[in-house]
């Protein structure tokens, strides 16, 4: 009887946890002005093309040819373990740039923690990491078990702050996430104690994130979600500070994870997806979209690039340019390459080939993986992404040599 009475004070307690979402304020647009840190909308932007439009193999594509001004690559600063990954960025109010990843002795185990440095764009140096949050801090702040961390996730919130999104698992594998955020006020030199969003009813499991958030007109957050437990599909939590005020969700079933979404106005958004689908389905990029500013979305048709069960990376620059960093390839993570939509094109380009092991045979292929993009002007670029599990490279895109390959793709169109 004991252990009834205490199951029944539990779902309790998580119904209240999470009666704030059924409050549901009024639902807000996205902000439609510029924005360096996240996707940027463009007033000259089409109708959205990637659900309408059919792309060709992408691989076949010829690159741009490299020209100066010339892309800039380093690594982020060694933690001294053997294993590191999902790498994320955000632009800072001096310019510089702030990167998280988590790094252990492996993806998962008890040791890894969340690190962060700071690249300086002036003279092209990372500063020494060091350690945002480990698993004992994370118990202690959110007075729970927590057996694992993953996936950082930065923003930038509307009064200037930076709020830092993770991942944390106390039972099971990835599928028993749940997602906790911290809060800076001196752009990620100290944070506030860690706090779990209530982002499901009754047991608040099962919910990740990976992509960048946008902004809505009223101040909040969009973030992008997704499930692995039972179902595998995405979810869009609308946000305020560190509580869930309402989620939709952006995908069904268990074949599309990990969204990525392009706004392409204050009403108006598509979100591509990582495809986790069984075998006999295609092996491309799903795609949603939502006219209502993410109260509904509908799926549409794939965007027909490969996708071997890949996450993928997506920006939008001030003058309405999309770029995407993928794996362009049904199955292996071995070739990374960076595609570019602009606006009055009718396709999807490669433009650079960033890493491609397939000359190699299979069991020396590297795996290349994760990316994230951010802009810090609205007409550069940087990447970060996993290089072997062993490494995190960073690439920087100067706003001249992006300004080539646009130009250089009308060239490519006009002929």
């Amino acid at each position: 009887m004991s252990r009834v009475i205490a199951l029944c004070f539990l779902l309790l307690a998580s119904v209240l946890g999470y009666l704030h979402i059924d409050c549901r304020p009024a639902w807000a647009p996205f902000v439609s002005s510029s924005s360096t840190a996240t996707a940027i909308e463009s007033n000259d932007s089409p109708e959205t093309p990637e659900g309408n439009t059919t792309a060709k193999t992408l691989k076949s594509s010829a690159p741009v040819k490299r020209v100066q001004p010339s892309l800039q690559m380093d690594w982020l600063p060694d933690t001294g373990v053997p294993s590191v990954h999902a790498a994320s960025l955000i632009a800072l109010k001096d310019g510089m740039v702030r990167a998280f990843w988590f790094a252990g002795s492996r993806e998962g185990a008890p040791d890894v923690v969340i690190n962060t440095a700071i690249y300086d764009p002036q003279a092209s140096r990372w500063s020494a990491p060091s350690i945002v949050m480990d698993r004992v801090s994370a118990e202690k702040g959110l007075s729970r078990y927590i057996a694992k961390l993953g996936n950082p996730v930065p923003a930038r919130m509307a009064d200037g702050r930076m709020q830092l999104f993770f991942v944390t698992v106390s039972i099971g594998g990835w599928a028993g996430s749940s997602i906790s955020t911290v809060i800076s006020d001196d752009e990620g030199l100290t944070w506030s104690q860690p706090q779990r969003l209530i982002s499901s009813p009754l047991i608040n499991l099962s919910t990740l994130v990976k992509s960048p958030a946008i902004s809505f007109a009223d101040g909040r957050l969009g973030l992008p979600a997704y499930h692995e437990w039972i179902g595998r599909f995405g979810e869009f939590l609308r946000i305020d500070a560190s509580q869930v005020i309402d989620k939709r969700r952006m995908s069904s079933g268990r074949g599309a994870i990990q969204p990525v979404v392009f706004s392409d106005g204050p009403q108006e958004a598509s979100a591509f997806f990582r495809q986790t689908r069984s075998s006999s389905q295609p092996k491309q990029i799903p795609v949603s979209e939502t006219k209502d500013a993410g109260q509904s979305w509908v799926v549409t048709k794939d965007l027909e690039i490969p996708n071997p069960n890949s996450a993928l990376a997506a920006l939008t620059l001030a003058n309405g340019t999309r770029l995407m960093v993928l794996n362009n390839i049904e199955a292996g993570r071995y070739r990374l390459v960076m595609v570019m939509f602009e606006p009055n094109s009718s396709q999807w380009q490669v433009i650079q080939v960033l890493e491609d092991d397939e000359s190699l045979a299979y069991d020396q292929r590297r795996e290349f993986s994760y990316p994230y993009l951010i802009s810090a002007n609205g007409e550069d670029a940087h990447l970060a992404y996993t290089w072997d599990r062993k490494k995190i490279r960073h690439i920087y895109f100067p706003a001249g040599w992006l300004k080539y390959a646009v130009s250089s793709l009308k060239e490519k169109e006009a002929q």
